[in-house]
Formats: structure tokens, C-alpha cells, sequence
């Protein structure tokens, strides 16, 4: 009997100890979910309501409030919102934003023809409408003056705006010209010093070609002609090369025979 006993007390322990070791792994458990969980907020419903109340209600629950646009909207009211995200409803946590769109109330306003004129007229015309100038891109365009606006967004339109953005695309004037390359190999350095001077272009810095048999990797060591082969003063190798295409004003550089 002695033995039983002993045996069913080593079993009670066991068991207590499972117990106790079950009743650790829940609070553990619980501590964790706790921890993810805390500061989670549900996003509070603002579609409709006047943007500063939205802002109290926001900054009341710890949360920002992000105006993402302003457009004209025919179901709320000036200064409502129209938009929210995350949804009324969705978690959220303590400083973050939420992100609105809020109304300019009814669209009263039109799209003026702003193609063809100036970016400093564009500016002054969407003032005078109650309009705002949104993105201004730019682009070089053949055949159209620079600072000329040659597209915009939305389209002129009497018909009132949904935003009061307007975006433009401004031309930048024409393309740069570009030539192709000629080849100097073989010319005198004077010569073709005179034929880029005349033509636009700029001369730099010539390089004098090492002499015959100087060692792998020097400069001018291997040039398109030989070095022995030419005069002095003559063009071994350019820069651009030729048959490549040159914009106005560009650079040249020579290696020349000593």
C-alpha cells in the first residue's frame, strides 16, 4: 500500500504541475494579444461631417487628420467630408492619420481655354476664376515658343469643375539642334580648330600622343594612326567620334602627333 501511495502522490504532483505550467502558457497568451492589440482604435465615421468637428473627433482619439484634396462635390455641403480611409470601422492605431477628401460644395466654376498662351496668363486667368494652378510639367516642342502652354487638365469646359486644379503642360521651345560628327582623323589640328570655331562649337584641351614604342596603356600609345606615320600637329584620334550625333556648343578634344 505503501507504494501506491507514494505513486499517487508523484501523480497529483505531475498533474498540479501541468496545471500551473497551462495556467502560465494562458497568461502569457493573453499578455501577448494585449500587447498587439493595445492602442488599436476603430476608425470613427466622418463622411459628412464638417471638417472641423472631424479634426476634434480625430485628435480626441489620438489619430491625425490628413486633408488629401479639396474637390467640388454635389451630395455634402462646403467644408464636409466626403471621403475617409481607413473606413469608419476599420483598426487603427494611435497617431495615425486618417486620410480625408473634403468638400467645396456645389461646382460653380468653369474651365477656362488656357492653351496657347502663357504660363504667367495661365496664372493670372485661374486666379480671376477662383481656380488654383495644379502641376506644371514641361516638355521641349518643335514649332511652339518657350513658356507657351500646349495641353492642360482638366479640358476648357462650360460645364462647372470637378476640381478647381488645373494641370498644364508647357512647352520648354524647340528641341536643341543636333549634328552628326565629322571625322578630324588625319587633319591638322589648326584646320580643324578653325572649322569648329566657325561652326559654333568649342575646341578643348589637346592631348600630344606619346611617342612610338611607349609602353601598353599609356595615352595615345595606340591611336587610329600611327604616330610615326603622321606630322606633327596632326589629328590622331577625336573626341566625339565621329558618326556620333553633337548638340550646338559642344566640346571637342584631340590627341595630336608630337
Amino acid at each position: 500500500m505503501g507504494f501506491i501511495s507514494q505513486v499517487a502522490t508523484i501523480f497529483r504532483l505531475l498533474m498540479l504541475f501541468a496545471v500551473l505550467v497551462a495556467v502560465a502558457m494562458i497568461a502569457a497568451i493573453t499578455t501577448i494579444r494585449i500587447t498587439i492589440h493595445s492602442g488599436e482604435e476603430k476608425a470613427p465615421a466622418l463622411v459628412g461631417l464638417p471638417l472641423e468637428q472631424a479634426q476634434r473627433i480625430a485628435g480626441g482619439m489620438g489619430l491625425g487628420l490628413k486633408i488629401e484634396d479639396r474637390l467640388f462635390n454635389t451630395k455634402y455641403a462646403e467644408n464636409q467630408i466626403v471621403s475617409q480611409a481607413p473606413a469608419a470601422g476599420d483598426s487603427t492605431k494611435a497617431g495615425q492619420d486618417l486620410h480625408v477628401l473634403v468638400s467645396l460644395g456645389t461646382p460653380k466654376l468653369t474651365v477656362p481655354t488656357l492653351v496657347g498662351g502663357s504660363v504667367r496668363a495661365a496664372q493670372l486667368t485661374v486666379g480671376e476664376r477662383g481656380l488654383t494652378l495644379g502641376d506644371v510639367a514641361t516638355v521641349r516642342w518643335s514649332g511652339i515658343a518657350a513658356d507657351e502652354v500646349v495641353a492642360q487638365d482638366p479640358p476648357p469646359s462650360a460645364q462647372p469643375a470637378r476640381s478647381p486644379a488645373v494641370n498644364l503642360l508647357v512647352s520648354l521651345g524647340e528641341p536643341p539642334a543636333e549634328y552628326v560628327c565629322p571625322n578630324f582623323v588625319g587633319m591638322g589640328l589648326a584646320q580643324a580648330q578653325r572649322t569648329l570655331t566657325r561652326a559654333g562649337f568649342t575646341v578643348g584641351e589637346s592631348k600630344i600622343a606619346a611617342p612610338p614604342g611607349a609602353p601598353s596603356g599609356t595615352p595615345g600609345a595606340a591611336p587610329p594612326l600611327p604616330t610615326g606615320s603622321a606630322p606633327a600637329g596632326t589629328i590622331l584620334s577625336q573626341s566625339p567620334a565621329a558618326g556620333s550625333r553633337v548638340a550646338a556648343g559642344a566640346t571637342f578634344s584631340f590627341t595630336v602627333a608630337p
